[in-house]
């Protein structure tokens, strides 16, 4: 018999429901401790938890979650940096190393290691995000430090299904502008902690793909949970999530779902208190998570920050890493290059036409080079998860979705372009939400969920003969395939069950249909 999924929480497999052994599926664990004794424990010195609570934040960081040593693995950035490459916007120029087989849509089959990288990331942390909830009995706790570690362990379920259910499925149905939230199809398995307090009937009824309704429901469920929990929690760093990013969650979740009243009331609770980045902020926010903008990330030390295994390796053409050595150059698509104003602050957050032959290195000389992220010798520039601009994007567009028009946009684009007077209808937002997010790890969700195509064909693009192709918005390309390991080792997914997938390129290379404009 197959091994059942093994990310499910230690004291979930006390109940013996199925089998298993060494070869179950390997992910990461914080600990095995719970029940009364880890209960007593925590009361007498909640400090104890906070290990726990920082081995969250340590895994959205950790290097090769995959097991193959890649240097495109490092965390929850290395996923959005993987991803915006299927999409539009970034061009990859240079000697085209890593990323090759993300850009044409040929890197999610089922035995490949790109699908368990994703994978293992998230149900990796559902998994310690339970233990450490099983670390409570049935009671919440009336400490505020104690309220703020459960939820953000309750917060972080949420934000990992949230990825989980656009990485293994098709969210949208129809085609842009009119893509409707499709809630019928097959997605991920729901993993519990004891303290969600489920039957093992339940238990056994989540094991396999539930439908993105079913996902829906369980994010939304922890988004409840989340927020009175951490309502007077004060965290100590921006690495740990507190109430404006458990808020921040619910906006990206609900502009996902589509319900737009809920996006625009869960944007305005997370942005609260911070400020938008000026001119000045604006070149050097993108490496320090203190600054008044960003939400959440991580301070990078020098014990926790990789070289070529990072962010900044790759994305940033100004440090002494793959894009600054000129190997996979990430720049700007010159479509969109040309649509941001010449006033615009973030214009020259790219080079223009004629590249920069000032810039440090090779990367940084070339045409429409990404200067967003800037450089730091010892790669120790901080990684943002979450900043406050996406927020007002977020209640932008789905102003726009509501009423035509936007009243949200203009407060942003006054700390952009001080000549903006444009009409802030769904185009021009998710036009400046193009310009404001690039390279952020936005695009990939962002055309999934608006049903968008791909073309990166025109005449006078930039992208590299290697990766100009289209790519239609439901091409199963898009979807990755449910991991190999995950299909021998779960009883209750088969591989007649799993995401059909066929390799980009050769599918779609001569397909007339669509744009990605």
């Amino acid at each position: 018999m197959k091994k059942y999924i093994a990310i499910f929480s230690a004291a979930i497999l006390a109940l013996s429901l199925y089998s298993c052994s060494d070869e179950a599926f390997d992910v990461q664990s914080t600990s095995t401790l719970s029940g009364s004794a880890a209960a007593k424990i925590v009361e007498q010195n909640p400090d104890f938890l906070s290990a726990y609570v920082n081995g969250f934040y340590a895994w959205l960081v950790q290097y090769n979650q995959a097991g193959n040593s890649g240097h495109d693995d490092y965390g929850h950035l290395a996923i959005g940096a993987i991803t915006d490459l299927m999409g539009q916007d970034i061009a990859i120029n240079g000697s085209w190393n890593w990323g090759k087989y993300d850009i044409n849509h040929d890197y999610g089959r089922w035995d490949w290691s790109r699908p368990y990288q994703l994978w293992n990331c998230y149900f990796t942390l559902i998994k310690n995000a339970n233990e450490v909830i099983d670390f409570f009995g049935e009671e919440d706790p009336v400490n505020p430090v104690l309220r703020g570690y459960l939820g953000q362990a309750y917060a972080l379920r949420a934000f990992s299904y949230y990825y989980l259910v656009q990485l293994f499925q098709d969210v949208a149905e129809g085609s842009y502008p009119n893509a409707t939230f499709n809630t019928s199809a097959p997605a991920v398995p729901v993993i519990y902690a004891v303290r969600d307090g489920k039957t093992t009937d339940e238990v056994t009824a989540m094991s396999g793909r539930n439908t993105i309704a079913d996902i829906c429901t369980e994010i939304e469920r922890n988004i409840a949970l989340a927020l009175p929990l951490l309502k007077d929690y004060e965290r100590s760093t921006k690495n740990e999530v507190d109430y404006s990013v458990a808020q921040g969650f619910a906006a990206r979740y609900y502009l996902l779902s589509q319900q737009w009243d809920k996006a625009i009331s869960a944007a305005d609770e997370a942005m609260a208190g911070y400020t938008l980045m000026d001119n000045a902020r604006l070149h050097a926010g993108f490496k320090e998570i203190e600054d008044p903008e960003v939400m959440w990330g991580f301070n990078h030390t020098s014990e926790t920050q990789t070289t070529y295994a990072s962010f900044f390796s790759h994305l940033s053409n100004d440090n002494y890493g793959y894009g600054g050595i000129g190997q996979s150059v990430h720049c700007i698509d010159v479509s969109l290059y040309s649509k941001i104003s010449d006033t615009d602050y973030r214009k020259s957050l790219f080079n223009g036409p004629d590249g920069d032959a000032n810039a440090a290195y090779s990367g940084g000389k070339l045409p429409y080079a990404g200067r967003k992220f800037g450089g730091d010798a010892n790669y120790l520039q901080d990684y943002t998860f979450m900043r406050a601009a996406e927020m007002y994007l977020i209640k932008a567009e789905a102003e726009a979705r509501m009423n035509g028009t936007s009243t949200t946009l203009a407060t942003l684009m006054a700390k952009r372009d001080p000549s903006w007077n444009k009409t802030a209808n769904l185009e021009e937002v998710l036009l400046q939400r193009r310009i404001e997010l690039w390279g952020e790890g936005f695009e990939y969700f962002d055309l999934r969920r608006l049903a968008k195509d791909v073309d990166r064909t025109y005449d006078g693009s930039n992208h590299s003969t290697q990766g100009k192709y289209k790519f239609p918005a439901h091409a199963k390309s898009w979807n990755f395939q449910i991991p190999q390991r995950e299909i021998q080792n779960n009883n209750y997914i088969t591989e007649e069950e799993n995401n059909e997938w066929i390799t980009g390129p050769e599918e779609f290379a001569t397909d007339d249909e669509g744009s990605g404009e």
